[in-house]
């Protein structure tokens, strides 16, 4: 037993090569032309009895709420008993309008938040585009700190003003030093060095 154990050896599966075509349809190439011409005149003939249906409609709908009109031989306060009916019909027919367009406006609306509620949970939420925006400093600090900063943001007005005063003390300064060869000599020894410090 031990010998046949060692005599089974395993095999992997066989590795169909790279280069097999794909099985080819079982329908001919000239059956599925057929096909595909059968299901468009079918789809033609489909097009035109809805665009039939939708005539037959609109005349059956228009024969209903609107009957036709004889005017001739009518006075004229019948005539303008008339006008005024088709007046009241067109006000009605101006409201269900516009009541359907607001329905529409609002399911777009409600159709637009759902695909962005279903993008942020699928977390493909696409970037809008940002918009330039000019903002002036105090416009900025306002954004930032809140109405507590009301400090201007002037930059001509916060920068350190110079006197000509400061300017002719730096001169003088500057004329004291002098050669800097005699303050060395006099800082050489150890009473100089003790200047520096003292100063």
């Amino acid at each position: 037993m031990p010998e046949q154990a060692d005599t089974i050896k395993y095999m992997p599966p066989p590795i169909a090569p790279k280069g097999e075509p794909k099985p080819k349809s079982k329908i001919s190439a000239s059956r599925r032309l057929s096909l595909k011409i059968l299901l468009l005149t079918r789809a033609s003939e489909q097009l035109e009895a809805e665009k039939e249906a939708r005539e037959e409609n609109k005349v059956q709908y228009l024969g209903e709420n609107l009957p036709p009109l004889q005017l001739s031989g009518l006075q004229l306060e019948e005539i303008q008993k008339i006008c005024k009916q088709l007046h009241e019909k067109i006000d009605k027919v101006d409201e269900d309008r516009y009541d359907c367009e607001a329905k529409v406006i609002k399911n777009n609306r409600d159709i637009h938040e759902l695909n962005l509620k279903v993008r942020d949970l699928g977390g493909k939420f696409k970037k809008p585009a940002l918009r330039k925006v000019r903002v002036s400093a105090d416009e900025m600090l306002k954004a930032l700190f809140g109405s507590k900063n009301k400090g201007s943001m002037d930059l001509r007005a916060n920068l350190k003003s110079v006197k000509k005063e400061d300017i002719k003390q730096e001169k003088e300064l500057n004329n004291e030093v002098g050669d800097w060869r005699k303050n060395v000599e006099a800082m050489s020894d150890m009473k100089g060095r003790k200047k520096m410090f003292d100063a």
